[in-house]
């Protein structure tokens, strides 16, 4: 079957990369949903959405178990991503971890792995395990996660730290402290951010005005938050989608635009930042 054309990010190494991917945190946990989540993850491929997110922390591995189950026979088509947790990010550890998460998927190698977020482990200590990791095949590229600006710009000064692929942020219209530092920050070194929770959680598909707006546009307050974090172009996000249904839903959001009156109106009710607001985490 081959996959409908979609709107795609570059990444700094060369990669593109569908610019919405299929999130997996809490799939793979619950034996009654897996045959529902692994129909979701087919049909996200089917439907051009061939990044898929995962981590070695989700399930602890049963997210990796499942996409590995999902995309058996099919690994050449999926852009797969998972992360390292802070407590195995030595060099060694990194390594190690990689490993481990390989086994659960089912593959011999990871398109991206990220760094789930920073812990005690100095940068250059878990760079020096990416890159080993790169020289032997195991991964195409490496990237963070939930880094502030201050320490994306530290993570440069480190050897090799400007490898870097992208930063895995919680971003949304909720969430729009990235816009200040951070995601000026990524743009002037040409790497995208990839947005997690775009609907933070759920919380935005209860809000009064996402939902007016849905509503009056014709969509979801689901697909209005996605299309509202899909309208940068630097931008690329993952959200979670455990059935084919919800798989559609948010595809179509890609389709989306906004007015700039839309725009304005929602700059109202969720304002950008007008000062540094530190990283947000979920």
């Amino acid at each position: 079957m081959t996959a409908p054309t979609i709107r795609t990010v570059s990444l700094p190494g060369g990669a593109t990369v569908p610019a919405l991917g299929l999130g997996t945190w809490y799939l793979g946990e619950q034996p009654a949903r897996r045959a529902t989540e692994l129909a979701a993850l087919r049909t996200g491929i089917d439907s051009g959405l061939t990044l898929i997110d995962t981590a070695e922390m989700y399930g602890n591995g049963a997210a990796e178990e499942l996409v590995g189950e999902a995309i058996a026979g099919r690994r050449d088509g999926v852009y797969l991503v998972s992360k390292v947790l802070p407590s195995h990010a030595t060099r060694r550890g990194t390594v190690e971890a990689c490993r481990a998460s390989l086994q659960r998927l089912g593959t011999d190698h990871l398109d991206l792995y990220l760094l789930h977020w920073r812990g005690r482990v100095p940068l250059a200590e878990t760079v020096a395990g990416f890159e080993e990791l790169v020289q032997a095949g195991l991964i195409g590229g490496w990237g963070v996660s939930n880094l502030d600006a201050p320490d994306v710009d530290e993570l440069a000064s480190v050897p090799a730290g400007t490898r870097v692929q992208t930063d895995q942020v919680l971003y949304n219209l909720a969430r729009r402290g990235p816009e200040f530092d951070l995601l000026p920050r990524c743009r002037e070194a040409g790497m995208p951010l990839m947005a997690y929770s775009p609907v933070d959680h759920g919380r935005l598909l209860r809000h009064p005005a996402v939902r007016d707006m849905a509503g009056a546009k014709g969509v979801t307050p689901a697909q209005l938050a996605l299309a509202w974090v899909l309208r940068v172009p630097e931008i690329f996000a993952v959200v979670k989608a455990p059935t084919p249904e919800r798989v559609a839903e948010n595809r179509a959001a890609m389709e989306i635009a906004f007015s700039p009156e839309e725009l304005d109106e929602l700059d109202r009710t969720f304002p950008p930042p007008s000062r540094k607001v530190p990283l947000e985490m979920l």
